[in-house]
Order: C-alpha cells, then sequence, then structure tokens
C-alpha cells in the first residue's frame, strides 16, 4: 500500500485515465447489434467432467478483445480492439469472500498489506525526488476508503476529493477501524493488494487471470455487446452494483446497495459468472502499459494466451509501476468512468489497497 499512502498523505493525486463526460442515453446508437469479426471458437471437446467446488469451467476459443465498435462510453486506452485466443480454464463464480479470505488467514497466519507498518525508504522510491517525509503520526497502517462529498464536483478529476486514507481501515475493517465484516461473510473481501491476493492464490493452488482471460469470460461470447446482458443500459441497475444519482454527491441506490453487496446478488452471465461488473475491481495478473494495446493491434495474426505487457508503464502516472484491474466496482457512474463495460479497464499500483478493490482466482486445466 505504500504508493497509495503516499499519494493520499501528500495530495500527489493526477487522474489516470480521463473519463468521458456525462453520456446522453438517448443518444445511443439505433443501429442493430453487429457481430464482431470473430466469433467465439468454444472448445467443447475439451470441457473437463467436474469443476473444482465455487468455479466453472470456461471454454477456450477467439475472441475481439477491447472496446466494441458501438461504444461511445469506451475510454482511449481500451483501444484499439486485437484478436486474441485463449485456452480454456476453471474460474471462481464469484469474487473471493470475507469467509474464504478469513479461512486463508486464519490457517496461515497472514497479514495484508495495509495491516502492516509503513516503509518510507520504499514509498520516496516512486515519488518524485526530494518528496518531503509526512509526520509519524501519518505513516501508520491504513487504506483508502470512498467519502461522499456534500456538494457537487465541477472536477472530476481529481480523485482525492472522494478518497479519504483511514488508518486502521483493512479486509477486517472496510469502512474504517469501528467498522467490521460481521454478517458480511459473503461479501467480497477488500483492501486486497496485489500481494495479498497472490498469497491467497498460492495457499488455494490458483492463480489470478490475465486481462485477456477475465474479458473473454466477462464477455461469455457476447462478441458485440458494451455489457454482459446486451446493449441495454436500462437494465444496469437490475444487473450491476453501480453507482446511480449524482457522482459522488448521492447514490439513490436503485440497484438496492450504497456500497459492496454480497456476491451473487445480481445475475450471472452466459458462463455462470457473478459480478463480472460492478462491485468491486477484480485484479488481474497483466503489467498495464500504454502502448501494449497498440502493440497487440499490430500483429497481423491472432496473439495467444497472451500475458499482458513485458513491463509496466503508463505515460500518465510514471512515477508507479501498475497492473491491470477489471470489473469496476459500486463507484462505477455513467458521469464518471462507466467501467461496468466489459472492456473497461484502469491501472492499479500493486501494493495498493482500496475499499472497492477486490479479486478472483483461475486454475489453468
Amino acid at each position: 500500500m505504500q504508493t497509495a499512502k503516499a499519494i493520499i498523505y501528500l495530495s500527489l493525486f493526477t487522474l489516470i485515465f480521463s473519463c468521458k463526460s456525462k453520456v446522453d442515453n438517448s443518444e445511443e446508437s439505433t443501429e442493430a447489434n453487429t457481430e464482431t469479426e470473430i466469433a467465439i471458437q468454444i472448445q467443447s471437446n475439451k470441457i473437463p467432467k467436474e469443476a473444482p467446488e465455487g468455479m466453472v469451467w470456461i471454454p477456450g476459443g477467439e475472441f475481439i478483445q477491447g472496446a466494441v465498435a458501438n461504444d461511445n462510453m469506451a475510454m482511449s486506452h481500451e483501444k484499439p480492439a486485437h484478436k486474441v485466443y485463449v485456452d480454456g480454464f476453471y474460474m471462481d463464480i464469484h469474487e473471493v469472500t470475507n469467509a474464504e479470505f478469513a479461512k486463508f488467514v486464519d490457517e496461515t497466519g497472514y497479514i495484508t498489506v495495509a495491516e502492516r507498518e509503513i516503509d518510507w525508504e520504499e514509498i520516496k522510491k516512486q515519488l518524485p525526488k526530494g518528496t518531503p517525509k509526512p509526520h509519524d503520526s501519518i505513516l501508520q497502517p491504513g487504506s483508502l476508503v470512498f467519502k461522499k462529498t456534500k456538494s457537487s464536483l465541477p472536477n472530476l478529476y481529481d480523485y482525492s476529493q472522494w478518497w479519504e486514507w483511514k488508518i486502521g481501515a483493512s479486509w477486517k475493517h472496510p469502512n474504517g477501524p469501528n467498522s467490521g465484516i460481521e454478517g458480511k461473510k459473503d461479501y467480497p473481501v477488500v483492501h486486497i493488494a496485489l500481494e495479498d491476493a497472490q498469497a491467497y492464490c498460492k495457499w488455494a493452488g490458483r492463480r489470478l487471470p490475465t486481462e485477456a482471460e477475465w474479458e473473454f469470460a466477462a464477455r461469455a461470447g457476447k462478441t458485440g455487446d458494451k455489457f454482459f446482458w446486451g446493449d441495454d443500459i436500462a437494465q444496469l441497475s437490475s444487473h450491476v452494483n453501480s453507482w446511480e444519482g449524482e457522482f459522488p454527491v448521492n447514490n439513490t441506490m436503485e440497484d438496492g446497495y450504497e456500497r459492496r453487496a454480497p456476491v451473487m446478488t445480481y445475475p450471472k452471465n452466459n458462463f455462470g459468472l457473478y459480478d463480472m461488473a460492478g462491485n468491486v475491481w477484480e485484479w488481474t495478473g497483466d503489467w498495464y502499459n500504454t502502448n501494449y494495446y497498440n502493440e497487440l493491434a499490430s500483429i497481423d495474426e491472432v496473439t495467444k494466451n497472451p500475458k499482458g505487457a513485458k513491463s509496466a508503464f503508463n505515460s500518465s502516472n510514471p512515477y508507479a509501476k501498475e497492473k491491470v484491474i477489471k470489473g469496476g466496482s459500486f463507484l462505477c457512474s455513467a458521469s464518471y468512468c462507466a467501467s461496468y463495460r466489459i472492456s473497461a479497464r484502469m491501472a492499479t499500483s500493486p501494493d495498493s489497497g482500496m475499499e472497492h478493490l477486490g479479486f478472483r482466482t483461475v486454475l489453468s486445466e
């Protein structure tokens, strides 16, 4: 969590990616939904007889990764779309829950990044040279918690306006030191840094998905659609835990929840996966690189089983090496970033954990 901590303490916030201005749904394309150039090639002859408990088999296939042609909310880093093939794999049907993570901690004694003492020497490596050290009273274990604002914000580019550093916040105390997870065993575990997710995967004998695997699984055969249920934005509240109302001032909770929701609350996709849109962001194993999609698109042949960029680079955030996260969260709003779309992606520092960041695991055959 070192990078996130330093950024919050020193107010060194810059928006990683420019989010679209509010979308007028009345201007959505009326053209019929067209299929992308390549249809999924299902490996029906390789479906195992039985999936591990809590997982489903995702059949391998070929698809178009990235923003679909009719997605007027897509960000530049979701383009250009490119051809990808992935082998089949098992995937958790839902995000890892508090109960599942608690079992891992009970058996191993693991301590998450958010609960550990802060190493200023490590933090300053990722900040501009000469950045002053904050007072020791501030450099305490904790994490980032969402806070609503009291009034409208003219500038949604500065996300420090709705994030608050709270000492004592962690997976056990998701909203701060006075909160807990009692009665929320089926909620997704949050405040999970990459190292925490990888430690859980090692214990479970699994791994994090690649970005391509995650997007293939989320799309589940919807080759030309923006959302896992189709293209109708009017169905958002019945399919996704996201932000309704004015962000980040008032959430009208049309979907039933203001923050996180229990897993499996909303409809599953065609592969039997829940919460592949909204609720909490999910880690992938891929490095984020600004140039990566352009590199893949420049290849004439289909890229097989891509594992992300060879090295991390973000032209908008050069001081940190970042991993790709997918799926959006309960904070996603049409006025901000609409990241409940299948192609949506963001970059996050591996040592960062937040109230809306969790994970799910996969397992190769």
